[in-house]
């Protein structure tokens, strides 16, 4: 048995808060919710780092009802971690005092990683590190307004391969007091497409020493995870897409890291079943309605029954289920006995890639000036 990373590469430390093993939850719109948080902390032991989905800072600050669940915590939750978007520096200071005054989180990280067309075209997400000094400015508002909570940021690499931001962004980080920085080996206009660069994390890691830096990027079993630090020197991963349908990655995930490979786990069917069962009892419990937990379930069914000798049909009908009662009744019909399938491993979620990133009118133009980005450009719902 090869000698545990967790015992050759020192504790995360983000602020006051140790993360062992160095293991973050990515932020992903619409499913790391508190019923999908609780699942997979349970899997990992209560170990690592599970990030909210994304809170845009005009809804928080507006006290916006759906943004003020969402930053709801289990009672179990520690660190309470909230991701916040924002393109306005002086409403990402509003939110992030807002929760440092009223005790809502324990760890704030900023989304600069984002590439969907309605973020980066009002300039969010990651349109937003090619302006430098909005990047800077936000990011000193948010630092000041934290007092002594940690602040973080995810970003991706840059716009596209001619529009790298990735080493500038991360300098300007180390220079505000930013905590820690989370690199997606991605551009926005990869989206999710292609293969992570991997090296981009490692030269990240080299520019800001100060820091630690968090991979992110084609994490689809332990075995990546353990694989990109050696191969990039970061401090941590964030794991994201790997884990859709899977929330016992995260075991597994701890397992590597405490040199304990042969306990990944590997479930039937039938323990598959039980799961989903679970996640959309959760979900029901956290809306406050069994049927519309059900309904929100059902982007997950696909995930969960990859590879899996599942008729059509069958998938269809469990995907429109809207019932716990519907639901593991049609799952009962299936032959629980099957094991893990081979290869369900591999990757899943999101594939597509080279998209033209939607930007506000002569976004390139300049990298520094920001004139024309106000506080309209928030936007006002929270999730994604």
């Amino acid at each position: 048995m090869s000698t545990p990373l967790s015992t050759t590469h020192p504790t995360l430390q983000i602020g006051p808060h140790p993360v062992r093993p160095p293991v973050v939850l990515a932020p992903m719109a619409g499913i790391t919710n508190a019923p999908f948080r609780t699942l997979c902390r349970e899997f990992s032991g209560g170990k690592g780092l599970f990030v909210s989905e994304m809170i845009t800072t005009r809804a928080l600050v507006e006290r916006n009802e759906k943004t003020m669940q969402l930053i709801r915590f289990d009672a179990t939750e520690k660190p309470r971690s909230i991701q916040l978007y924002g393109v306005d520096p002086a409403t990402v200071g509003k939110a992030v005092r807002m929760i440092a005054e009223e005790d809502l989180a324990d760890h704030i990280d900023l989304n600069f990683g984002c590439p969907v067309p309605k973020v980066t075209r009002k300039g969010g997400g990651s349109a937003l590190p090619y302006k430098r000094n909005l990047l800077r400015s936000i990011l000193r508002e948010a630092v000041a307004g934290a007092g002594d909570l940690p602040v973080t940021m995810k970003m991706r690499k840059g716009i596209d391969d001619d529009h790298l931001t990735y080493l500038d962004a991360g300098r300007i980080a180390v220079e505000e007091g930013v905590t820690a920085i989370a690199l997606h080996g991605r551009t926005a206009a990869q989206h999710y497409g292609g293969t992570a660069d991997w090296e981009a994390i490692a030269r990240l890691k080299e520019h800001v020493p100060e820091i630690p830096v968090l991979g992110n990027g084609d994490i689809w079993s332990a075995e990546d995870a353990l694989r990109m630090v050696r191969e990039t020197g970061c401090d941590g991963v964030v794991v994201g897409r790997g884990c859709l349908g899977r929330p016992w990655l995260f075991a597994d995930l701890v397992a590597a890291f405490e040199g304990r490979t042969e306990d990944f786990v590997r479930p039937t069917l039938r323990e598959v079943a039980d799961v989903m069962v679970r996640h959309a009892t959760l979900l029901g419990e956290w809306i406050g309605d069994e049927s519309r937990g059900v309904i929100d379930f059902r982007k997950h069914v696909a995930w969960y029954l990859k590879g899996f000798a599942v008729g059509s049909e069958m998938r269809g009908r469990l995907a429109v289920t809207s019932s716990l009662e519907e639901l593991r009744s049609g799952l009962d019909e299936l032959d629980l006995d099957q094991p893990w399938p081979a290869g369900a491993d591999g990757p899943r979620g999101r594939t597509s890639g080279n998209n033209r990133v939607v930007l506000p009118d002569g976004w390139l133009k300049d990298p520094y000036d920001c004139a024309g980005v106000t506080e309209d450009a928030e936007l006002d719902t929270s999730g994604g």
